[in-house]
């Protein structure tokens, strides 16, 4: 009994000595703040952020898909003045990033070629800085020819039904409600679509026969009469194209002195907001 009462009062007397003797100030843990960035590390952050956004959404336009505002009445009535539309940039292959920001696109896949009735997007031949969109009515090795305003593909019409355009009529861009124009429902390969000639115009009913060239593609407007397409200025080189128009956007148009469209009245058209383009 005496060594264990020994025991428990030397145990006492050490835990008096610690409470008598705290841990020195050096050994008690602290907790160290971590260090303020600097305004250069901040700024140098920021930019990192915006550069890999504006890098992210070039890389989307360049690889996926592009928007386009449609600035004249060439493809109406498929396509009005103020439609905004968006373009599959992935439609006839995937492309190397930016490799058609210089010179004709470099595929990763594919290439896939364009079928006739696709409405696309391209660089204009004779001015490669400015984008054009047309509908492709010759593959190569086809013949096409205009005969009374009706286009043969090969020795043959297109289909075409005569609708009464009452409903084209109520959306389109008053500029072109003066004509007297003939509305068909045209079939142009899968693609069936509505087309427009103004019948008081003579000087664009015919057209001679041609030849697509090899790699090259025949595009014309829907708007017949008031487009200029490959009647005038020829072919479309594959290595041109951009991608295939698929969808509507958005619909406004006002006519802005310096925004460049045909628009002559404020038009904003909410109901043709996803409409499918077909």
């Amino acid at each position: 009994m005496g060594s264990v009462s020994s025991l428990l009062e030397s145990e006492k007397e050490n835990m008096e000595q610690q409470d008598l003797n705290p841990t020195p100030a050096s050994e008690t843990p602290t907790t160290v703040e971590p260090a303020k960035p600097s305004r250069k590390e901040k700024f140098i952050k920021e930019v990192k952020s915006f550069t890999f956004i504006i890098f992210s959404v070039l890389l989307f336009r360049s690889v996926l898909f592009e928007p386009f505002k449609i600035p004249s009445g060439s493809m109406i009535p498929t396509l009005l003045i103020g439609d905004f539309i968006l373009v599959n940039k992935f439609s006839y292959g995937f492309k190397v990033p930016f490799s058609d920001w210089f010179s004709d696109p470099t595929y990763i896949t594919g290439p896939a070629m364009p079928e006739r009735g696709d409405v696309v997007v391209f660089k204009y031949p004779q001015e490669p800085s400015l984008n054009y969109i047309k509908r492709v009515v010759g593959l190569p090795g086809d013949t096409i020819e205009v005969i009374e305003k009706i286009v043969y593909v090969n020795g043959k019409a297109l289909e075409m039904k005569d609708i009464d355009g009452k409903v084209q009529l109520e959306d389109m861009d008053e500029k072109y409600k003066r004509y007297n124009f003939k509305f068909s429902e045209t079939k142009t390969g899968h693609h069936t679509h509505v087309t427009q000639v103004d019948q008081d115009n003579i000087y664009n009913s015919n057209f001679y026969k041609v030849t697509v060239p090899k790699d090259s593609y025949f595009v014309m407007g829907d708007n017949r009469d008031f487009s200029a397409d490959s009647r005038s200025w020829g072919f479309v080189p594959f290595g041109h194209i951009k991608g295939r128009a698929i969808a509507i956007w958005f619909s406004l148009s006002f006519p802005w002195p310096w925004g460049g469209d045909e628009q002559e009245n404020f038009a904003f058209r909410p109901w043709r907001i996803g409409k499918l383009i077909d």
